[in-house]
């Protein structure tokens, strides 16, 4: 079999492109925002020869035996995004998920110490979610600190409906790009086990969890689908921004509006958030 040198692999590349990329919007500041992705069977066995493991299992601090045996490509805690491209070997890691779906063991990468990111029980409990409801297609779990959309948890209620409905509102393919709406958790500790299984719950319904006062948490299938989340909401909550700072909305896309494009796009729109 032909091996890969590592970071010549497409989805290593895709994972560092990612990173760049949401820097270079100021998602990132810091050591700001992680990311995640579920490495598929053919993706691992391309660079198996340069996983060497060091079969030091630690605890994840969620059970998720539906990622047994997975590996993961993650950022790693307090680890800068803007580092990622210039040093990805230093920045980021795979791990290896047990058989049990209770510890993981890095495998590559972190190569002048340091541990995945502090959400990774967030991520994980994401992904056990995810894959499952989706039939194995869902493999990105993305967080950032989307500014226009933080600055919105100051001033909105903190309820999917009412962010869900402002957000539809901004922009024609919103509700297309985000049709199933938008979750919302109050202040929580970030990467507690209360958070990671808040977020998990909520991920049952949406892609896309707002956390209040910190940022938002995204799912896709692929890197630029979970990326193209993330901007589209983040963009949304700028439009708002600028629409109420000009005096805020003297009309909008109505419910009318909103259900012809659903008929248009063969959508099923949440009806709770259209009255």
């Amino acid at each position: 079999m032909f091996f890969l040198d590592i970071l010549k692999a497409d989805f290593i590349k895709g994972f560092i492109r990612l990173t760049e990329d949401g820097f270079q919007k100021g998602w990132h500041e810091r050591n700001g925002g992680n990311l995640s992705y579920r490495i598929s069977i053919e993706e691992i066995d391309s660079v198996k020869e340069n996983l060497k493991g060091n079969h030091q299992w630690t605890r994840i601090g969620v059970a998720v035996p539906e990622l047994a045996g997975e590996y993961f490509l993650v950022t790693g805690s307090g680890k800068y995004m803007r580092n990622v491209i210039l040093a990805p070997q230093d920045n980021i890691a795979i791990i290896k998920i047990d058989d049990q779906g209770l510890k993981y063991d890095v495998v590559w990468g972190l190569k002048n110490g340091g541990v995945p990111t502090s959400e990774l029980s967030t991520h994980l409990a994401n992904h056990s979610i995810k894959k499952q409801l989706s039939k194995g297609k869902n493999r990105v779990i993305y967080h950032a600190h989307t500014p226009n959309l933080m600055a919105l948890t100051f001033v909105l209620p903190l309820e999917d409906k009412v962010f869900t409905r402002e957000l539809w509102e901004m922009a024609t393919e919103n509700s297309i790009v985000f049709h199933q709406g938008i979750g919302v958790l109050p202040w929580m500790i970030a990467g507690s086990a209360d958070i990671a299984e808040a977020t998990a719950s909520l991920m049952k319904k949406y892609d896309a969890v707002v956390w209040a006062y910190h940022g938002l948490f995204v799912a896709g299938n692929s890197l630029d689908e979970a990326f193209g989340l993330m901007d589209t909401i983040e963009k949304a909550a700028e439009i708002y921004s600028r629409v109420m700072s000009m005096g805020g909305k003297k009309h909008t896309i109505t419910k009318e509006n909103l259900l012809n494009l659903a008929e248009s796009f063969s959508l099923k729109l949440p009806i709770e958030f259209l009255d």
